[in-house]
């Protein structure tokens, strides 16, 4: 089969390694891709990914068979209606199944109508009413988000009013927000393929999203994500199913939301409890990273029983291992990173860990950065510390001017606080 990828950033190019790994490819394209997609596939370089025409005649030009949107901005842009109107067999969610992350509003009346555990809230367009709201409860943590789809984590969590308002200012010029309680506990990625009919459970992971150790700092994209989470006990996993992804799906059926991609549930699990704090429908980075390699099964063969609807019976097969990824960033990153360093070192391959390309490119013979989250360094061992151990081994043998990653993804889950 011939595959088209659209993506640009580290998580695609893990997935373009997973489908080059299958046995039923013949041909691999991606678009934009990056410098590492373009070693195992043909990138398609000149064709904007939210181009939703050109892509179309990319796929007759190169005879695609399934077109592969795991990424948002081709979602927004209608790539998958378009390949749906044209008959080309594509994975990724319509427009109209977008709405469960691109309207958080949307999203927290979703979950209200079915039942699903999530946090309070409040939705502001006006600074008065959210300075009047907070002024109510002094002295309360809250998180406050863009109510609409962000590329990026464009969100701020703490205490102080001021910061709070100053924050909420800016996003209120161009958009309406969500203002949450914040809920104590372990971040959770639940990354779910769904066909309309059933579900596939991928291994679970942790995401650390804040810039700094210990989870301080400002908001990124993500910093690095352990898989599979090694405290998730039975009777949470089972509330999880019971009370979220059924619920979830079952809800989707009956509101005309259902579709051949991906659904991911990015959760807190407190006290024995999870509650859902964003829908995904797409893949995340850099769990996708940390989760993919440790999938032994064919891909292909995965996402073929998705278009049969078949995925709910597919026989997965998971490594033993676990992994952690850490992701290397440019100085400046989040707020304004800076580009276009010449990446000077690139490690040798290892046998326990893997190099993924982000915001890199190729020009001519050598590597530019080209934004904030450049490599994703995935390390794997028997258990979370030694997975650790291989990432951190690699990190430092790729030099760029600026480089910076955190230093204790994967910690917290082996030493004692």
């Amino acid at each position: 089969m011939k595959i088209l990828i659209i993506g640009s950033g580290a998580k695609d190019h893990a997935l373009t390694w997973m489908f080059s790994k299958s046995r039923r490819i013949s041909g691999l394209y991606i678009i934009p891709g990056n410098a590492g997609t373009e070693k195992i596939g043909t990138n398609l370089s000149g064709i904007v990914p939210t181009d939703a025409e050109a892509i179309a005649q990319a796929c007759r030009d190169c005879q695609i068979d399934y077109v592969f949107a795991g990424t948002e901005t081709p979602l927004a842009a209608g790539v998958v209606d378009k390949m749906n109107e044209m008959g080309i067999p594509v994975f990724g969610a319509p427009r109209n199944s977008l709405r469960l992350e691109s309207d958080r509003g949307f999203a927290r009346g979703f979950m209200k109508r079915h039942g699903i555990p999530h946090s309070s809230y409040r939705i502001f367009d006006s600074l008065d009413e959210l300075s009047s709201y907070l002024s109510e409860h002094e002295g309360t943590r809250f998180v406050i988000k863009r109510n609409a789809l962000a590329t990026s984590r464009e969100m701020i969590d703490c205490v102080s009013r001021d910061c709070l308002l100053t924050f909420a200012r800016q996003l209120l010029e161009t958009d309406s927000i969500i203002v949450e309680e914040h809920l104590k506990g372990l971040p959770l990625t639940l990354t779910v393929l769904i066909d309309g009919e059933g579900y596939l459970m991928l291994p679970n992971c942790s995401e650390y999203t804040k810039s700094e150790e210990r989870d301080r700092g400002e908001a990124t994209g993500g910093m690095g994500a352990i898989c599979p989470v090694p405290i998730l006990n039975r009777e949470v996993y089972d509330h999880i199913i019971r009370d979220i992804v059924d619920p979830t799906l079952e809800g989707m059926k009956q509101e005309g939301l259902s579709y051949q991609g991906v659904l991911l549930f990015s959760l807190i699990v407190g006290d024995r409890q999870a509650k859902v704090v964003d829908y995904h429908v797409r893949f995340n980075d850099p769990a996708t990273q940390a989760m993919l390699p440790l999938i032994t099964s064919d891909f292909m063969d995965i996402i073929e029983a998705v278009r049969n609807r078949e995925v709910s019976s597919f026989p997965l097969e998971v490594s033993d291992l676990s992994s952690v990824a850490v992701v290397l960033a440019s100085k400046g990153y989040p707020a304004s990173p800076e580009t276009g360093k010449t990446v000077s070192s690139i490690p040798f391959k290892n046998h326990d860990s893997l190099l993924f390309y982000g915001a890199v490119k190729k020009p001519h013979d050598k590597l530019i950065t080209t934004g904030g989250r450049c490599f994703t360094v995935v390390g794997f061992g028997e258990n979370i510390q030694e997975a650790n151990k291989a990432a951190y081994r690699l990190v430092p043998e790729i030099e760029f001017e600026g480089t910076w990653f955190r230093k204790d993804i994967g910690n917290k889950f082996f030493e004692e606080s």
